[in-house]
């Protein structure tokens, strides 16, 4: 057998309740959230991040973003989880101080390798985001929050085509400097694959501790966990992936939903590393909100392990 060098753990972001549920078309009651979130924790999930407070008048579904925080800080049974985070998205110092009036312990900025991308989704420059994003870690700094920086389009644009590797490293460090803990390399349209993946990874661990990085993978074109393995292989332990395979992307056509975290579990069980998530109880949150919105799940470790268990 060859002896593989892969890390003995990984940690996992769940992002199933913000980056999945933001792009459902139905709006998702309120309670469905607060349970959902719930049984993500339930199943061993050490970070999850529960919603995202930008305005309603853009994205609807989290419109409840204050009650849903309010809700899941205030539940004992989650509180009672020793080093369970929940981390919620802030586009601006608006955002910021809605977040943090509701609670939050824990920020999240979202940046991208490509202009023209940043244009669509948060209407700047990268430059101008940076410098907003600045003033948000500023404030964050001063009350001890700690703060997650995100990177879109680390590989390929669905406006500017192929991501040159040295932008994506140039955006990580500068999120670095100004305080993240971590940066998340966010393969947006999902087009990138092991070689590019690689390419781009070590392009931004040139610049970045691969400690502080971690994979973002959508499955567009089914290359999420080759990419995952791959980034394995340069050493990456943390990775994102969303419930059931809930997401998508509105800025960028085509684009499917995250790395399902069923199929991200089965895979590192697989290698024999270390989660800490427990199967049976994940299976159980996905086929939970997969039922809410009236849909299977899109995780294919889940239907394959359901259709198992019921033909038993």
């Amino acid at each position: 057998m060859l002896a593989l060098n892969l890390p003995k753990h990984v940690k996992i972001v769940e992002v199933g309740p913000r980056d999945g549920l933001q792009n459902e078309r139905q709006i998702v009651p309120t309670a469905v959230k607060i349970e959902l979130i719930a049984r993500l924790a339930d199943a061993g999930l050490s970070a999850i991040e529960v919603t995202s407070f930008v305005s309603p008048k853009w994205v609807p579904q989290m419109g409840d973003n204050d009650e849903v925080l309010r809700a899941v800080l205030s539940n004992p049974n989650l509180n009672l989880k020793p080093g369970v985070a929940f981390p919620v998205l802030v586009p601006n110092l608006r955002g910021f101080d809605s977040a943090i009036e509701a609670g939050a312990v824990e920020i999240a900025i979202f940046g991208a390798a490509s202009e023209a991308f940043s244009q669509k989704n948060i209407n700047c420059s990268i430059a101008e985001s940076l410098k907003r994003f600045a003033a948000v870690v500023d404030a964050a700094s001063a009350l001890d929050i700690k703060v997650r920086g995100y990177v879109s389009c680390v590989v390929a644009c669905p406006y500017e085509g192929a991501v040159d590797p040295t932008k994506t490293a140039w955006v990580a460090k500068k999120l670095t400097e100004m305080g993240c803990y971590e940066v998340s390399l966010g393969d947006t349209t999902g087009a990138g694959t092991p070689a590019s993946v690689q390419r781009m990874i070590a392009a931004c661990a040139a610049e970045v501790p691969i400690q502080q990085l971690a994979g973002h993978y959508h499955d567009t074109y089914g290359m999420a966990i080759a990419n995952i393995y791959a980034s394995l292989e340069l050493g990456m332990t943390v990775f994102d992936s969303a419930i059931a395979g809930l997401g998508g992307c509105p800025y960028a056509v085509g684009a499917s939903g995250n790395v399902a975290t069923e199929d991200l579990v089965f895979l590192l069980q697989g290698l024999g590393i270390e989660t800490g998530v427990n199967m049976e109880k994940l299976l159980a949150a996905g086929q939970f909100i997969s039922r809410q919105l009236g849909r299977e799940p899109v995780s294919k470790v889940a239907r394959a392990l359901l259709a198992r268990r019921n033909v038993a």
